[in-house]
This record gives C-alpha cells, structure tokens and sequence, in this order.
C-alpha cells in the first residue's frame, strides 16, 4: 500500500496540479503541502477532506488505506452525485439497532445495500 504523502503527491501530479494551485485551494502555503508530502508534516483530517474533495476521490483512497478508489458508479451519475454519495460513505458515526453496536462487517453490508438504495434513487429522479 502507498503511504498517503507519496499518494498525496501521485494524486497532485496525475491531475497536473502544481504545489502552489493545491496549497491556494486548501489555505495553506506551499511549503506546508510540501512538508506533508516530503512526510514530515502530519496530515490533519481537514486538510485530508479538504484534499480528498479537490481531487475527487475518497479520504481512504487518499491516506493510502485502498489501493484503488473502487467504488462503482453508474454511468450516467455527475461529478456532484459522487460527491454526494461518497460524502454518506464516509461519515464515520456510530451505527446501532435495537440500542446496540453494530460490528464493521454489518455496518460495511449496510453501506453496499445505501450505494444500491442510492444509485436507484437518483437514476429514478433522472428518469
């Protein structure tokens, strides 16, 4: 697995963006997006939200948690109904039933049944 400033600066180059264009965007110089490249500057979680939406993709994909920004998206969805849907994805809260805790493997086979709910939902609203 890529470690996230190596995937931060893999990102940043594949999409033609200068150092100093993405450190505009976020609000911070360019000496500080180059020192959480370089590694030696921790990347905070707005910055990492903030990056992971500049560049369209999702906040694991970018820290180098996924190897590839997997999800499936139907051919007709627009860039804002990605966003939108990998804005649900990653809200990261407590999932209960009944007043009890739901285990990661649940709650990831409740996140695949909203990405179907989701995709129907929108193409029905497109129709």
């Amino acid at each position: 697995m890529s470690s996230y400033p190596n995937r931060i600066r893999e990102i940043r180059k594949s999409k033609k963006k200068s150092g100093v264009q993405v450190a505009e965007f976020l609000g911070i110089t360019p000496q500080f997006l180059y020192n959480i490249e370089k590694g030696s500057r921790t990347l905070n979680t707005e910055v990492a939200s903030k990056l992971a939406e500049y560049f369209d993709v999702t906040v694991d994909y970018l820290l180098g948690r996924t190897e590839a920004d997997d999800l499936q998206y139907p051919e007709w969805a627009t860039s804002k109904d990605i966003r939108d849907f990998k804005t649900i994805l990653e809200e990261d809260v407590p999932v209960m039933f009944d007043g009890v805790l739901i285990s990661e493997d649940d709650k990831e086979k409740i996140k695949r049944v909203m990405e179907a709910m989701f995709w129907d939902a929108k193409k029905n609203k497109k129709d």
